[in-house]
């Protein structure tokens, strides 16, 4: 289950998505999380996936 807490969110999905997963699908499909929910709590915080990045900004 990923944290609630907008900031911690967003360190540990990027750190998952470094380390671990080569997009966020791979990442939402793995753990069971719906993407357009996680990039719209994160997009809440003021965080934008960036496809080429594979990462949140």
């Amino acid at each position: 289950m990923l944290p609630k807490d907008p900031m911690i969110l967003f360190s540990v999905v990027n750190t998952k998505l470094r380390d671990d997963y080569a997009t966020l699908d791979a990442l939402c499909e793995d753990l069971d999380e719906d993407r357009s929910a996680l990039e719209t709590r994160l997009a809440a915080a003021g965080f934008l996936y960036d496809e080429g990045k594979n990462q949140f900004r």
